[in-house]
């Protein structure tokens, strides 16, 4: 997998995630709308490595499914903490988002759940794949 992979997997993922939507289909759609974020920031670390590529196994910790670690080894903590201070809405918005784990596809989250994390994802003017596209 390189950039251009993760890129089009987050964008794909999301696309799923508002299909799932329209049938009701609320697991799906929570899990697909954190997954798109965790390939967004897979993209991101894929972008300071050769050739845009993903890491090798080397580096095992990018491969952890856990938001905030890929957030810290795509070195965007700083980036973040600035987006915050210029837009509190994002900054709620990544909270949310941060809540979730590649365990909830085990989750039987409820219609509020899912659209909460949907729209933090998806948000156009404060979501966090919309500031992730600024760094992949």
């Amino acid at each position: 997998m390189n950039r251009n992979d993760f890129r089009k997997l987050a964008v794909i993922r999301l696309e799923d995630a508002r299909i799932l939507l329209r049938h009701g289909r609320f697991e799906g759609r929570f899990y697909l709308s954190g997954y798109a974020v965790e390939c967004g920031l897979k993209a991101c670390i894929a972008r300071l490595t050769k050739r845009y590529d993903f890491p090798d196994i080397s580096l095992k910790d990018a491969y952890t499914r856990y938001l905030t670690k890929l957030l810290k080894i795509a070195r965007l903590e700083e980036a973040r903490n600035r987006e915050f201070e210029l837009d509190r809405g994002f900054e709620f918005n990544w909270h949310v988002v941060n809540e979730w784990k590649a365990e909830s596809r085990y989750a039987n989250p409820d219609r509020q759940q899912t659209e909460s994390l949907s729209n933090a994802v998806a948000d156009r003017r404060h979501g966090v794949l919309r500031w992730l596209r600024q760094h992949w």
